[in-house]
């Protein structure tokens, strides 16, 4: 959904959240912690966890198959089945998982490429691409070194 304001022209100007994980993201994390939370090796189904934080089953199974296909998680199947954590908590970066999900290792706070002139049509005369590209890399270095772990 578009979310926008009039300005004093009324003219409609669109605004975009700068920094928001999708809903594949949250669920992903939701996901891990609760695994991390249990103990060492031990199986979750989808849908404890599902049931357990009321979150759409379906889009949960998509994010743990992702999950589990970038070694993030393990899974096992049978009456007893459901995943595991791969790695110990400290050890899963926050960048992996977006990668795993959303096939880029960061959320970018802009819609345009700050160092490409070709993404973006006032290029030449923005004035805040320096700024917003060491934003950029300070949470890119952000979410390279946050680790499950810390978000126990």
């Amino acid at each position: 959904m578009e979310k926008y304001f009039l300005d004093k022209n009324w003219t409609k100007i669109v605004v975009f959240n700068m920094l928001s994980f999708s809903k594949k993201i949250e669920y992903g994390l939701i996901a891990l912690r609760y695994m991390a939370s249990l103990g060492e090796g031990e199986l979750v189904p989808a849908k404890e966890i599902s049931d357990k934080y009321r979150i759409s089953y379906e889009l949960l199974a998509k994010v743990l198959q992702k999950l589990t296909k970038a070694g993030i998680i393990n899974s096992f199947y049978g009456v007893n089945g459901g995943y595991a954590l791969a790695k110990p908590p400290d050890k899963i970066k926050l960048s992996e998982v977006i990668q795993a999900l959303e096939g880029k290792s960061h959320i970018n706070i802009v819609t345009c490429n700050t160092t490409d002139p070709e993404s973006c049509d006032i290029f030449d005369r923005c004035t805040i691409k320096t700024p917003l590209s060491k934003i950029q890399s300070v949470i890119n270095n952000m979410f390279n070194e946050i680790s499950i772990s810390e978000i126990l």
